[in-house]
């Protein structure tokens, strides 16, 4: 077995290094496994020294000139050589406890999966909204974006990550990967005992009023704010 994990980043020297440094220590789970794994890095058109931290830390780097992160995942998927690609975010920080429970669920026969999520001592707004969306994830199956993992040739038969998307590309692509287990009587798992440490950055520097707003624009629109670069800025307007 091997495991490709792919890491999409755009400007992210900040935060990478602690991000890749997290997940080799997870990664020497799969090692004691008998696992091989691999680190890629897409460098999604940074302006800063994200693509040299990948270099120094020993990552495999590619370079993806649209700043789109469905695209970033799929440069980064198109190079990856494992049975299974996970994907996770340059401000996250896997333990190797989620990563051995992913592997659990590879073994039992699973499809795809992805993690409820926590952030370090969280506003008690910020906190009741990761509550929801935990829930949220649990009973739709849906992964979010920050961790996933997916059998490689499902990933690629579905097509992978819409580049039409500029937003919630992740439940679009979780909608097909349910699809798919449905007719290969396969499972969709969404693990919770040991959920992903990840960044509040984006709440910190908009506010959790900016993404609610963000939502209900979504949800009016029926999606069209979600193909739009503009509507959703708070991924793509660099800051950091």
């Amino acid at each position: 077995m091997k495991i490709s994990v792919v890491v999409p980043a755009f400007n992210e020297e900040r935060l990478l290094p602690g991000s890749l440094s997290s997940i080799r220590a997870a990664a020497e789970g799969f090692a004691r496994l008998g696992w091989e794994s691999e680190l890629i890095v897409c460098d999604n058109n940074s302006n800063d020294r994200t693509a040299q931290i990948a270099k120094r830390a020993r990552a495999e780097v590619v370079f993806e000139p649209v700043n789109q992160i469905g695209r970033a995942r799929n440069t980064g998927a198109a190079r990856a050589r494992g049975d299974w690609i996970f994907f996770v975010d340059a401000d996250s920080y896997p333990s190797a406890e989620l990563f051995l429970d992913a592997a659990d669920a590879i073994r039992a026969g699973c499809l795809a999966g992805g993690s409820t999520v926590r952030y370090e001592d969280p506003h008690p707004a910020v906190a009741l909204l990761t509550g929801i969306w935990n829930a949220v994830s649990r009973i739709n199956k849906w992964a979010a974006g920050s961790f996933i993992f997916c059998e490689a040739a499902a990933f690629r038969e579905t097509g992978g990550f819409s580049e039409e998307l500029y937003a919630s590309e992740e439940i679009d692509l979780f909608r097909r990967l349910k699809r798919l287990a449905r007719r290969d009587r396969r499972t969709i798992v969404i693990l919770h005992r040991h959920p992903l440490r990840t960044s509040d950055r984006k709440l910190r520097l908009y506010g959790w009023r900016e993404f609610f707003w963000f939502v209900v624009k979504a949800v009016v629109s029926r999606g069209r704010t979600l193909r739009s670069r503009q509507h959703c800025f708070t991924w793509y307007d660099g800051r950091r």
